[in-house]
């Protein structure tokens, strides 16, 4: 099984993170994976995105043209990814953020509160954490429940900043034991 998929939004969201986190998450479990981050003009503020690819096989390219899942958590990255995501992919987008809907019906999307989870798990910054619960939900056989998060939070994150890993990942867990409506 392989899945390529785009994390895009603000500088400041965590989507480069993001992005990392799953890949190291997915070479946990012996994975082979890919992660290329974008960033924009500025880092905070600014547009990201990063490519990640998670698979049983080795990558032949690390490029993605057509996704099979698109996390968009603002506006402007749904804008300009969602026409990328291949027929019949998965979108998730922020709704704590993004008050429409996709336009295209040939696709599955879930609206994620993702600032909401995340302030309820006393993580305001864990918008990305949250994405990361719903995607190992929302995408099955990609990444075994919330376990391979733990050793990706303990290899990504800087030793002054380890002290959030245990939000972050009753974070990803909340996420990941939530139910979503996919349409």
């Amino acid at each position: 099984m392989t899945t390529e998929i785009i994390f895009a939004g603000f500088g400041g969201q965590g989507v480069i993170l993001a992005g990392k986190i799953l890949a190291l998450a997915g070479m946990s479990e012996d994975k082979y994976v890919s992660h290329i981050p974008s960033y924009g003009a500025e880092m905070r503020g600014g547009t990201a995105n990063c490519s990640v690819i998670v698979s049983d096989e080795e990558v032949a390219s690390p490029v993605i043209e057509k996704p099979d899942v698109v996390v968009a958590l603002n506006k402007p990255s749904m804008t300009k990814f969602e026409p990328m995501l291949k027929a019949g992919g998965l979108l998730i987008y922020n709704s704590s953020l993004i008050d429409s809907k996709p336009s295209r019906t040939d696709i599955r999307s879930i609206a994620l509160p993702a600032n909401e989870i995340a302030e309820k798990c006393n993580n305001a910054r864990g918008a990305n954490m949250v994405v990361l619960g719903c995607l190992a939900k929302a995408v099955p056989g990609m990444i075994s429940g919330v376990k391979p998060f733990e050793y990706a939070l303990d290899e990504a994150i800087s030793a002054r900043n380890k002290k959030f890993n245990p939000v972050n990942i009753a974070t990803i867990e909340t996420a990941f034991n939530t139910d979503y409506e996919i349409k």
